[in-house]
């Protein structure tokens, strides 16, 4: 399998964008960039231009002054004549003269002295006034033949170079005819063959004999364009046939150094060499001119308008001894180059930056090896994205192709910047960028097809998880894993349930919650919408919990039909029993055996101070499962404890009957027989727990169940008074009642089963005459009362009482503990024997 998916693997990815990029080397894209990498080394480099050069720019102001474009050949004439005088060394006038500047009135001059002339020859004599006209017509042949005036200008001047211009290409036979001398003295006569070769032509335009003959030095003004259009090179030498013929810049700068083409060597994609000056070249015998950078927008060389100068507003005295280029900066007059350092420049500067090349040796150089260091950078980066990177970490690779690339861009502009080398390393980061860039795109959309995996997986398994907790009852965490789960109709139908489970809980804002992420995803499913509402409105109105003051009357039972039956626990709330002290009593259900409990419910939370609650919780559950433990047949059995949203709960045995508390009031007393009987029951189930060490600590009619029926007697309620250790709550209520406690309860001392006792001797004497042992105003009156004061005697209220039954009331509420019965054993027992 790893063989057969080798084409997925890293690696192969790196071979292949090194192959793509080696293949696109040489193509316009990289080669662009090659060339504006080197713009941005031209423009980094800082070198002065030679002092030597001046420019006098046929620019918009002359044009504007001196008339339209092209002028009369006078006015060049002048011009030269102005630099002549003031003893200029070179003038290179980029101008092309291509073709003979004629007067329309010339033509019919030279006719009217050829007839003049004529007449003179058949040996007529001229009259005065035909010599007058003759003499006449000679000064205006000589005015209006303007090549002529700038011909003698030029012979005289002895300085200047005019421009050729080839029509590259490859030339496939011979000439058409031989090159005039005035042109063919300028070709080259030390040409070398080499490894390079150099640029072709052919066809040549030559300006007009009169104005060309005249010149010291012909050179051609062809440019030699990149793949962007721009200039950058200058080709030095272009071959014509079989003759090669230098550049305007190489002879303007031969010229002005004293030299001529028999001074000018060259070795074809190598070299030029001008007297001792070495011209490194190209292939193609190109030099890579150095342009000058401007300062606050001012071109590099000194450029004076044509007409200040003509004019004498700048005197020609400023250029003497210098190198005058002449050409045209104009609008609409020749056509602007793109150069390294400048949109659009006039040929007339670039011409002023390649003499000035030349001269200074200010040029940048691709020495023969270059070829061979772009090569080798390209493999070194593809063995780098190859071999290394997909062994490396995310960060660790990022910032080692970001050091392999500031290396490589430190290494072109130092190059250049400070050796003038210009070696191509574009092609080397541009495969460092795109193979990083290939090699974590394809890491990340792996990445990612794994994770669309894994999250799938992971939603299954929160779906999972979630109907887990739901049905542990750990709603929350159900919700938690449900939302991480993309939403689907299914999950709604999951998370409606869930809705239902906060509802039966009387969590209404949390089902609120969950029915809103349904409706929020299909606010069609089911009647979410209506659930929305009624959860959002209970809410607000309904308080879980049963103490007293709450809202519903803290009830758990609502009368919506449409509100899920609530739970408590485990367990599904059918009615309410009744109400105690804290909380509500509900006959509740399990469901999962169909047991049917009741269910006494204690707020805590509403009843203790919170500093109180974590230690009353402790102890509700400590008490509950010891309680739990108690197995007797007079003891009601306790199934589950359990809390939920600080609603504490104890889930028991169902019982029909009620407590005793009716058969407390006077009229309503039971029997003698069957209060003993019910006592004696209720002495044997103390008993039993005090043995299994649990005191109850609220024996009082209320927490006796009785069933006439089935004659059916249950202790409850064992270890709830524990809880609170007789403290107060918040609602100020003391916890278990004081009219049944014993003194040793009430003095807060450390009580046993005897306590218990004491409380059951005061339920007997009540249930026997209908009116409690101890009462009182207040409660200190009573606490007094029962801590210190006898008992009334019960057969003084009731003296149809058995004597014996009164004697075993009086052991039960004998103050000191060490008197009172010891065990509930002991009190069934004499009981028992009063009914024999």
């Amino acid at each position: 399998m790893a063989k057969a998916g080798f084409w997925k693997s890293d690696w192969f990815l790196g071979v292949i964008v090194t192959l793509l990029m080696l293949l696109a080397s040489g193509s316009s894209l990289i080669q662009s960039l090659e060339r504006k990498a080197y713009d941005m080394g031209v423009q980094s480099s800082s070198r002065t231009p030679s002092e030597r050069i001046a420019v006098i720019a046929i620019d918009d102001q002359s044009i504007a002054n001196l008339g339209r474009w092209p002028w009369s050949r006078e006015r060049h004439a002048k011009m030269t004549d102005l630099l002549v005088a003031a003893q200029v060394k070179i003038i290179g006038n980029s101008v092309f003269f291509s073709e003979p500047q004629l007067d329309p009135g010339y033509a019919y001059v030279t006719k009217l002295i050829g007839m003049v002339s004529q007449t003179a020859t058949e040996g007529s004599e001229l009259t005065p006034e035909m010599a007058q006209i003759a003499a006449l017509l000679a000064e205006a042949e000589v005015a209006l033949n303007t090549d002529r005036t700038l011909a003698d200008s030029y012979g005289k001047a002895g300085n200047v170079i005019l421009p050729l211009i080839f029509e590259l290409g490859e030339a496939r036979g011979r000439p058409d005819k031989a090159l005039p001398e005035f042109v063919s003295r300028n070709s080259l006569p030390k040409v070398a063959e080499g490894d390079g070769a150099v640029l072709p032509a052919l066809q040549i335009q030559i300006p007009v004999e009169v104005l060309g003959s005249k010149a010291i030095a012909l050179g051609h003004l062809n440019s030699s364009l990149d793949v962007d259009g721009a200039v950058r090179s200058e080709p030095l030498v272009i071959q014509y046939f079989d003759q090669f013929y230098p550049s305007l810049a190489l002879m303007i700068a031969a010229h002005s150094l004293n030299l001529g083409p028999a001074d000018t060597k060259v070795s074809l994609g190598s070299e030029v060499r001008l007297g001792k000056l070495r011209i490194p070249t190209d292939s193609a015998s190109r030099m890579n001119t150095f342009f000058y950078s401007g300062s606050e927008g001012r071109p590099a060389f000194t450029v004076d308008s044509f007409y200040d100068v003509l004019s004498g507003k700048i005197p020609a005295s400023k250029y003497a001894g210098k190198i005058v280029l002449i050409g045209a900066t104009a609008a609409g007059v020749g056509a602007p180059q793109v150069t390294p350092v400048s949109p659009s420049m006039a040929p007339v500067l670039t011409l002023a930056h390649t003499v000035s090349s030349i001269l200074q040796e200010h040029f940048f150089v691709t020495p023969g090896w270059g070829g061979w260091a772009s090569l080798g950078a390209i493999l070194l980066v593809g063995l780098y994205i190859i071999l290394l990177l997909p062994r490396l970490g995310a960060g660790v690779g990022a910032a080692l192709t970001l050091l392999l690339l500031v290396i490589l861009l430190g290494t072109h502009f130092g190059l250049m910047v400070a050796a003038g080398v210009w070696i191509q390393l574009m092609g080397a980061a541009s495969l460092l960028v795109v193979g990083h860039l290939m090699l974590t795109t394809k890491r990340f959309l792996v990445t990612e097809r794994g994770k669309e995996k894994s999250e799938l997986e992971s939603a299954e398994s929160n779906r999972m998880l979630g109907l887990a907790f739901q049905g542990q009852g750990q709603l929350d965490m159900a919700f938690d894993k449900f939302r991480k789960c993309p939403p689907d109709e299914g999950l709604m139908e999951n998370l409606y349930n869930l809705a239902l489970d906060y509802e039966r809980k009387r969590q209404f804002n949390k089902a609120e919650a969950v029915f809103r992420y349904v409706a929020d995803f299909n606010p069609d499913f089911r009647d979410v919408l209506k659930r929305v509402s009624r959860a959002k409105q209970m809410s607000e109105t309904v308080m879980l919990g049963g103490s007293r003051g709450q809202t519903n009357g803290g009830t758990m039972m609502l009368g919506d039909g449409d509100i899920e039956k609530p739970m408590l626990g485990r367990y599904q709330i059918e009615k309410e029993l009744g109400k105690g002290a804290m909380g509500v009593v509900y006959l509740g259900r399990d469901p999962k055996i169909n047991r049917v409990v009741a269910i006494k419910t204690m707020a805590l939370s509403q009843e203790f101070d919170e500093d109180e609650l974590v230690e009353v919780k402790e102890r509700f559950f400590r008490e509950a499962e010891t309680a739990g433990r108690l197995n007797h047949p007079n003891i009601v059995t306790m199934y589950d404890a359990g809390e939920e949203h600080d609603l504490a709960y104890i889930a028991m045995e169902f019982l029909k009957g009620r407590d005793l508390v009716p058969e407390t009031k006077p009229g309503a007393l039971l029997p003698f027989n069957q209060v003993i009987s019910i006592m004696a029951r209720v002495a044997d189930a103390l008993d039993y727990a005090h043995q299994n060490n649990v005191v109850h600590r609220d024996i009082k009619p209320a927490n006796i169940m009785y069933e006439p029926t089935a004659d059916q007697v249950k202790v409850t309620d064992f270890g709830i008074a524990r809880i609170t250790d007789s403290s107060k709550t918040k609602t100020g209520m003391v916890l278990g009642t004081p009219s049944y406690m014993s003194p040793e309860q009430l003095a807060g001392k450390k009580i046993d089963g005897r306590s218990d006792l004491f409380s059951l001797g005061v339920m007997l004497y009540q249930m026997c005459c209908g009116q409690l042992p101890f009462t009182g105003e207040s409660m200190a009156q009573l606490m007094f009362k029962i801590a210190n004061e006898a008992a009334p005697d019960i057969r003084s209220i009731n003296p149809d009482l058995p004597e014996k039954l009164g004697a075993v009331i009086d052991k039960l509420l004998v103050k000191d503990i060490a008197q009172r019965y010891q065990r509930g054993a002991a009190v069934a027992a004499d009981l028992r024997a009063c009914l024999a």
